[in-house]
């Protein structure tokens, strides 16, 4: 081979090994400071990071989607001495819950209780779609193992754990510098619009029920008696709550559903020994909209209040009077 043939062969090979290095140096560049920007859309799960470390002893918890993220604060019960974490996150489903507990249901003490919110979308999947489900799932490579996340892929891990800036899309352009910075404040509203609630009403029930195959999933109703098992197993106490509804919603919910989801729900805790506790008709929230943000969760006050309710009328709490 003559010296030139033989440099440009160089030159070649030298261009083939760096431009690849370059661009990994460009992403692992640009990976360190998207990282807090992705951070940042996932600041609700920071109470994850505190299991473990600041909550070696829990004594009260609950499982659940929106649910169960918005309709509990334990706050009064905490300055009891008591320790209680709140595992749900929006649009969570029984097979996460029960990843959750697999992660971080040794921390339960002996005789704890933990609440399972059974909703009217329990045994189905609160998502609506293919897209919504995957941007939920990637939420739990931030924080659970990979032997605890349900379908987990490596290739998922890497682009939304390990190098968010992959798949960062046009949330890459927060990186660039902002010339202009314009605020808005918006006035908060004084009392309720009882039409935009009973519209915001629909839209919930639309979500919840609409184009649905399959309202009583058999795997979904497997999962929440291997959720009730799994508290049996490891001493800590399960208790199904039904959380409260509000009655624009309730309204739209037919009489044959909801005696199915009966039905379904006694015969879970009936078989399995279980308490169950319905407050989806409860006349403190039922027709007092005040309590709500919207059509079927609880105002920050309005979860104060439910969680002293259940204080004061959930038998399984009563051994921490």
């Amino acid at each position: 081979m003559k010296k030139n043939q033989k440099t440009d062969a160089a030159r070649f090979v030298l261009k083939c090994l760096l431009i690849p290095a370059a661009a990994v140096l460009i992403i692992l560049g640009l990976n360190k400071p998207y990282r807090k920007i992705d951070d940042g859309k996932y600041l609700d799960l920071l109470k994850f990071d505190t299991v473990g470390r600041e909550y070696c002893e829990i004594h009260v918890g609950n499982l659940g989607s929106s649910h169960g993220a918005y309709d509990f604060d334990y706050s009064h019960i905490q300055e009891r001495g008591y320790a209680c974490i709140n595992f749900a996150n929006p649009s969570q489903s029984y097979n996460y819950d029960l990843a959750i507990l697999h992660e971080f249901g040794q921390y339960m003490v002996e005789d704890s209780v933990l609440f399972i919110p059974v909703s009217y979308f329990s045994f189905n999947n609160e998502v609506v779609n293919s897209t919504e489900a995957q941007a939920m799932s990637v939420r739990y490579y931030r924080f659970l193992s990979p032997e605890n996340i349900p379908d987990y892929d490596p290739y998922i891990d890497l682009v939304t754990h390990k190098l968010p800036v992959l798949s960062a899309g046009k949330d890459i352009l927060q990186l660039l510098p902002r010339l202009n910075t314009v605020l808005t404040a918006h006035a908060a509203g004084d009392g309720i619009d009882e039409a935009a609630f009973a519209n915001g009403a629909a839209e919930r029930y639309s979500r919840h029920f609409d184009h649905k195959d399959e309202y009583f999933m058999p795997e979904r109703i497997e999962e929440l008696r291997g959720i009730i098992s799994y508290c049996k197993e490891h001493k800590i106490t399960p208790v199904l709550i039904t959380t409260p509804f509000s009655k624009p919603y309730i309204d739209l919910v037919s009489q044959d559903f909801l005696q199915e989801f009966q039905n379904t729900v006694t015969g879970i805790a009936t078989d399995m020994s279980v308490s169950y506790y319905d407050y989806s008709h409860d006349e403190r929230f039922y027709n007092n909209l005040v309590h709500f943000s919207d059509a079927d969760h609880l105002t920050e006050e309005g979860a104060a209040f439910f969680t002293d309710i259940l204080w004061d009328e959930v038998t399984e709490l009563y051994r921490f009077r």
